[in-house]
């Protein structure tokens, strides 16, 4: 159990309360919204989601949905947050990402009674969540494949995500927003010249804006 190994050893050093990961899905493509979820696994979960838990970028669609759903029995506790369209163009991708985080992190204090005092957040990737200073935070490259907690969090935020495009597709047909889930592909970029940008794409990325400007 690599991934529990490396909560595990955190605990026992660090000795937070409350080990709780932080991972998005949806930054690269053109439409929707990015999503952040924030996992919390108490350790009498671990060996019960270790089985299925994974990095879920290494997973089925099935896969994750089948991981969720045992997490959920497990006694897991989840909080998510979205940064929409319009905020990604306000802002930037990198500073809608740091909100969303920020509200998973809260929506899931929020359920579990944990203090800043109780808590460490492990974020997924190089960076500290900005404007949550209050709360002790590690940054862990690659931790979606590293810990245990970070690839919870990983799995909810890709089929949260995922389900949520899937009803943008049926409200804007014709860009295949459900399968929209990475960087634009032929199809997507020939359905924006076509069809021209639906509300729910990302006027700041360079691809939408060109075909905006038609």
């Amino acid at each position: 159990m690599p991934l529990s190994k490396f909560d595990l050893a955190l605990l026992q050093t660090e000795k937070p309360a409350f080990l709780i990961g932080v991972d998005e899905a949806g930054r690269g493509p053109l439409a929707g919204p990015v999503t952040a979820c924030a996992a919390w696994v108490p350790p009498s979960s671990h060996s019960r989601i270790s089985p299925v838990v994974d990095d879920s970028k290494k997973l089925s669609p099935k896969r994750r949905e089948e991981a969720l759903r045992v997490m959920r029995a497990s006694g897991v506790y989840f909080g998510f947050g979205f940064a929409r369209p319009a905020e990604i163009d306000a802002e930037n991708i990198l500073e809608a990402t740091f909100n969303a985080m920020g509200r998973a992190v809260r929506r899931l204090l929020g359920c579990t009674g944990a203090g800043p005092g109780d808590v460490l957040v492990l974020v997924d990737g190089p960076h500290r969540i900005k404007r949550l200073d209050v709360l002790a935070q590690r940054p862990v490259v690659d931790g979606d494949a590293r810990s245990l907690c970070i690839a919870a969090a990983s799995i909810y935020a890709k089929v949260l995500r995922d389900r949520w495009m899937g009803v943008l597709d049926a409200r804007h047909p014709g860009y295949g927003l459900a399968g929209h889930k990475g960087y634009g592909t032929a199809a997507h970029l020939e359905a924006l010249r076509r069809l021209g940008p639906s509300p729910q794409h990302r006027l700041s990325f360079a691809p939408v804006r060109k075909a905006a400007a038609r």
